[in-house]
């Protein structure tokens, strides 16, 4: 399907698609935290997920507090996605192709969901650091795993907590890392 309206389409799909497999991973990583799940932001992100995975969740249960059913779907998502746009495009899905994709594509979407929250958390802490808001609470409880190391790492300079800047920059450096070997291998089986 070429033509005037395949970008716009396609466009419009990979944003659809992109923010609801956000949400789904948003939700998993929270759970996987233990987020405070009666926070506002909490609760969104359960009422646009929940019509999915309740059903799914009666076949898929969780297994040592993973949500495996959010990851599942991830996945499903990701997958139905690469096809659509392989539609799109006017090419043939390769179920091959899309398996060893999905993963990867998950992965990065990972990397870049921990690295927006830590710069959205820090920029919250600069521009409003003594009010409490839902997002704060849910971002603090996100990051922190990651940020609590690197705080040990680079402790605060003249009250200047460098500990996201650090986090951020070895995130980028993990997914420097990290990204190319698997996108390599995606490339042979490919």
């Amino acid at each position: 399907m070429e033509g005037y309206l395949t970008r716009p389409l396609e466009f419009v799909v990979e944003t659809v698609f992109f923010l609801y497999i956000l949400a789904v991973m948003l939700r998993f990583l929270l759970q996987w935290v233990r987020a405070d799940f009666f926070n506002e932001f909490s609760q969104f992100l359960v009422r646009v997920t929940q019509p999915v995975l309740r059903p799914m969740r009666r076949f898929i249960p969780g297994i040592g507090g993973i949500d495996v059913s959010s990851l599942v779907l991830a996945i499903l998502l990701q997958a139905l996605l690469l096809t659509l746009l392989s539609l799109l495009n006017g090419r043939v899905p390769d179920p091959v192709a899309i398996a060893v994709i999905t993963p990867i594509e998950l992965v990065q979407l990972v990397f870049y969901i921990y690295i927006g929250a830590i710069l959205i958390q820090a920029v919250l802490s600069w521009v409003n650091p003594y009010q409490h808001h839902p997002l704060q609470t849910v971002l603090y409880s996100l990051t922190e795993p990651i940020i609590r190391p690197t705080r040990q790492l680079v402790p605060p300079i003249g009250g200047l907590d460098l500990s996201p800047l650090a986090a951020i920059v070895l995130l980028y450096v993990l997914m420097m890392l990290v990204m190319p070997p698997l996108r390599a291998v995606a490339s042979a089986v490919v």
